[in-house]
């Protein structure tokens, strides 16, 4: 599937080869996130993010940064969550050596000029704003504050207005020296390339990176402690609403018991949530489930689009189906549909370069077993109904469940009733 090179410091490069293909993708995964920010901190880390494409020593402006991708036909990108950073970066196969380059420089000399900091600043606060005057994704927010109360884990990773706005450059180049450390960073690549040739490159830049003990984060405790609910008033013509519960740690062996659940419960046109509450009530255009895992918790989310009327009553369906899973088993047919659902989605990903890349820099930057594709399908098919309904069981109960509605609503008083299993 894959090989691995550590260096002394601690650096993990790591490679898979698809000779048959005509790109290469490289990603730098760096294992910190909003997690492990402290308050006066928050948004920090995705500030960083920001920062590191706005002008090095050999490449002054953001616009050379760009271009010298761009002008390739390649992509370029990055992203935070709560546990990781990841820069990448998607080429013709043979323009590998200059991706490469642009993503060591900008990781390692990135300057962090004062001018650019606050001008970066700004477009963070408008992303802030973007976000608060969009319903659909403020809810999502409010859902993770509920699941995580007073946790790093519950934050947003763009910070608070506040919190950006008092963010200093020295702040972020003393987080950096805290945070970014050799041994929880992984540089993973896919595409046409040979190991040997590739590993060369990243340890001439990076192989005197100064080893020292990555950062460590406030652990979660998984003891329930709701319900929860949060009714935020918006005057919108529609209401968003998001039930979440929490799920599992990214280790955890029921974890493909739980991802085949969910794609039941509300992946896809055929999912339960989508039959019952579009196809059968026409109540969202909308409508659906995802989960989220980390290193010691994870979380289960259903989300719709609803008539402010009609909004308790989609609480009621949801938690209704919620209480069906954990109360039967599922069908074979049922089950088997969902079992090739997941592993055609991960098939016709992996076809891409940077997916590959990503598949195993992401297990390999969270200190994951790195799974193949075969090995993970062999787990999904080895899923039965009586497994599907022992996690639903594990998760679905009412101590368990958070509601985050936004909409035209002054109580909660509607919600309460139908916040139960």
């Amino acid at each position: 599937m894959h090989r691995k090179t550590t260096l002394d410091n601690g650096l993990r490069i790591v490679t898979i080869s698809m000779p048959h293909t005509r790109s290469v993708g490289v990603g730098i995964f760096t294992g910190v996130g909003s997690r492990y920010e402290r308050e006066t901190e928050r948004g920090i880390s995705h500030f960083i993010e920001h920062m590191m494409f706005k002008g090095t020593e050999r490449r002054p402006t953001a616009q050379q940064i760009a271009e010298a991708i761009e002008g390739l036909g390649g992509v370029m990108n990055a992203s935070t969550d709560n546990e990781a950073t990841i820069y990448w970066a998607k080429v013709a196969h043979h323009h590998l050596p200059v991706a490469l380059d642009v993503l060591l420089d900008i990781f390692q000399h990135s300057k962090f000029d004062p001018e650019e900091v606050e001008k970066e600043r700004q477009v963070i606060l408008q992303e802030i704003n973007r976000m608060m005057d969009m319903p659909e994704a403020w809810v999502h927010v409010l859902i993770a504050q509920l699941i995580w109360p007073d946790h790093p884990v519950g934050w947003d990773t763009a910070g608070t207005k506040e919190s950006v706005a008092a963010i200093t450059r020295q702040d972020m180049l003393d987080y950096i020296a805290r945070t970014y450390t050799p041994r929880n960073t992984v540089i993973s690549l896919a595409g046409n390339l040979e190991h040997d040739a590739v590993v060369e490159q990243p340890t001439t830049y990076l192989g005197d990176w100064e080893e020292k003990t990555p950062p460590s984060f406030l652990p979660v405790s998984d003891t329930p402690t709701g319900p929860r609910l949060k009714v935020e008033y918006r005057k919108t013509e529609q209401a968003h609403l998001c039930i979440g519960l929490r799920g599992l740690p990214i280790n955890d062996p029921d974890r493909f018991k739980l991802r085949l659940l969910n794609v039941i419960l509300g992946e896809g046109m055929s999912s339960r949530l989508f039959l019952e509450i579009r196809e059968k009530r026409g109540l969202a255009y909308s409508v659906g489930s995802y989960t989220s895992y980390l290193r010691d918790t994870g979380a289960m989310v259903l989300y719709a689009g609803v008539p402010p009327q009609k909004a308790a009553d989609v609480v009621s369906a949801m938690t209704e189906q919620l209480g069906l899973l954990r109360a039967k088993e599922v069908s074979e047919t049922e089950l088997n549909k969902a079992k090739e659902f997941t592993k055609g989605r991960i098939l016709l990903r992996l076809e891409d370069t940077f997916a590959n890349a990503e598949w195993v820099g992401h297990q390999e930057v969270l200190d994951q077993e790195v799974l193949t594709v075969d090995q993970v399908i062999a787990k999904i098919d080895a899923v039965t109904v009586s497994d599907v309904q022992q996690v639903a069981q594990r998760i679905c109960a009412t101590e368990n469940l958070s509601l985050a509605v936004v909409g035209p609503f002054k109580q909660e008083k509607p919600f309460r009733a139908s916040l139960k299993l």
